[in-house]
């Protein structure tokens, strides 16, 4: 612009400076060439909340998805992405999976086509370490997602709260004495807005409670309050908290009202395995972190009524490198405890260490001790099992714990067998063989022979020998 109207540049030592005085420069350019300045842009700092109806009227034209996002992104955040650009009241609709858990995608709504473009230039820009992919959209899946259908959302919606928090894992015969009271004590006590008028309890169809509630506040500065009673107790349930909006209100109501032949017919909903098969993993759960770093680890063998805070306490000091919302406990296609878990740590060497310390220890629940296997592994694959996904029989092995170098005084340096095994499902084969040492001979693990025509059952992995002098050598 400063070359098209043939005004010098300023040219000073300081970038922004620059550029400031440049635009004023162009500024007075165009005032004293007769343009007048009516209608100004303005440019929204926080985003507005509103409810949606899906009988509203949206301009397709309007509206991107987001992909890629971290999943305790609130609707704020998003709206921090796109900074610069005005997105309409309501605008940011999370999109929720099958199982109600945020998916990692986001549905924007502009308040203009002219923003809207804007927005899809910020396609592949970062949040902290996660790159975002930006994508056209239609009218249509915004409804899909932020319209509400049902009067009791649009009341409790209505009531003008700055904050929602949703509330996951409540006891079914939950109150909302009880969760005025959950927030109400502790050292950092906030009051809900409107008293038990601000609870608003999810229940499917036939009235069934689902241990969700959402839970309103008057100001902005109540959220970090609330938020920081996440993983209290209420009972002997250990109780989550997020941040949430109003569209994805909208949305939980709208899918807990679902009758069960709508549930049946969703395409993305898993059905019961048929005889003789292994069923597949379904877990309402978040498709949290990818990748092939091997910062995450599985554990297996877990007693059916674990709950996280057992695993915790299983973990014992390694508990303190888990991540936040970092427990994610796997659930067969019928809803019901698998005996896994998928642990999301800090760094690959805080998996490594807690699957090389932890791995064949025995978790104590009650009167039962548990044998657990504990094994390092990827966020690619945590996300294959939490998703639903079979890995082939054909997909390459993971080893956990990782070989590591150690010293045999005797043999000389070494490399350990690690162990191996596939993700869930386990394939119904043998292992064509396990990984030896470079100067020992490779042998042949045969196949077993099937039983009654059935499957053939696998060998385990070999045991570990803790009576072996073992040295390490960095």
């Amino acid at each position: 612009m400063v070359n098209y109207l043939g005004i010098t540049p300023y040219t000073g030592e300081n970038f922004y400076a620059a550029e400031v005085k440049d635009m004023a420069s162009i500024i007075q350019r165009i005032i004293a060439d007769g343009f007048r300045l009516e209608l100004p842009e303005t440019i929204d700092l926080v985003l507005e909340t509103g409810i949606c109806s899906k009988d509203d009227d949206i301009d397709g034209n309007c509206i991107v998805r987001a992909r890629g996002l971290p999943w305790q992104s609130s609707d704020q955040d998003i709206a921090k992405f796109f900074r610069g650009l005005n997105v309409a009241k309501g605008g940011v609709a999370l999109c929720l999976s099958p199982q109600g858990r945020r998916n990692g995608e986001a549905l924007v709504r502009f308040v203009s086509q002219e923003h809207r473009d804007m927005a899809l230039k910020r396609h592949k820009h970062h949040i902290g370490p996660r790159y975002i992919e930006v994508y056209r959209a239609s009218g249509e899946d915004f409804l899909s997602v932020a319209g509400g259908a049902t009067c009791e959302a649009a009341a409790f919606l209505s009531r003008g709260a700055q904050v929602i928090v949703r509330m996951r894992g409540l006891p079914y015969d939950a109150t909302p004495q009880q969760v005025l009271e959950f927030f109400s004590t502790g050292d950092d006590p906030v009051q809900v807005l409107d008293g038990a008028e601000g609870v608003l309890f999810v229940r499917r169809a036939d009235g069934r409670a689902t241990g969700d509630a959402f839970v309103l506040f008057a100001k902005e500065d109540d959220s970090p309050k609330a938020l920081s009673r996440h993983r209290k107790l209420i009972g002997a349930r250990y109780i989550e908290l997020f941040r949430s909006t109003t569209a994805e209100v909208q949305q939980v109501l709208n899918r807990s009202l679902e009758t069960r032949t709508s549930q049946a017919s969703t395409p993305s909903t898993a059905s019961a395995p048929a005889e003789g098969l292994l069923p597949v993993a379904l877990v309402p759960q978040h498709v949290i972190t990818s990748g092939t770093a091997k910062d995450c680890v599985r554990l297996r063998g877990l007693p059916y009524e674990a709950q996280v805070e057992h695993i915790l306490t299983f973990l014992d000091e390694f508990a303190k490198n888990i991540v936040m919302q970092g427990v994610h406990m796997v659930y067969n296609s019928q809803g019901h405890p698998s005996g896994e878990a998928f642990i999301q740590m800090d760094s690959e060497a805080s998996a490594f260490l807690c699957a090389q310390q932890k791995h064949h220890r025995y978790m104590t629940f009650g009167k039962k001790q548990r044998y657990i296997e504990v094994f390092q592994c990827s966020g690619d694959d945590m996300n294959l099992v939490l998703t639903g996904g079979v890995t082939p029989a054909t997909s390459p092995k993971v080893l956990s714990p990782g070989p590591v170098t150690y010293y045999y005084p005797a043999m000389g340096p070494t490399l350990p067998p690690p162990l191996v095994y596939w993700g869930y499902p386990t394939p119904p084969v043998s292992p064509a063989h396990y990984y030896h040492p470079p100067h020992h001979p490779q042998t042949m693990i045969p196949e077993v022979v099937s039983v009654g025509g059935g499957s053939p059952l696998p060998i385990p992995p070999p045991a570990a020998c803790p009576e072996w002098p073992i040295f390490m050598v960095n």
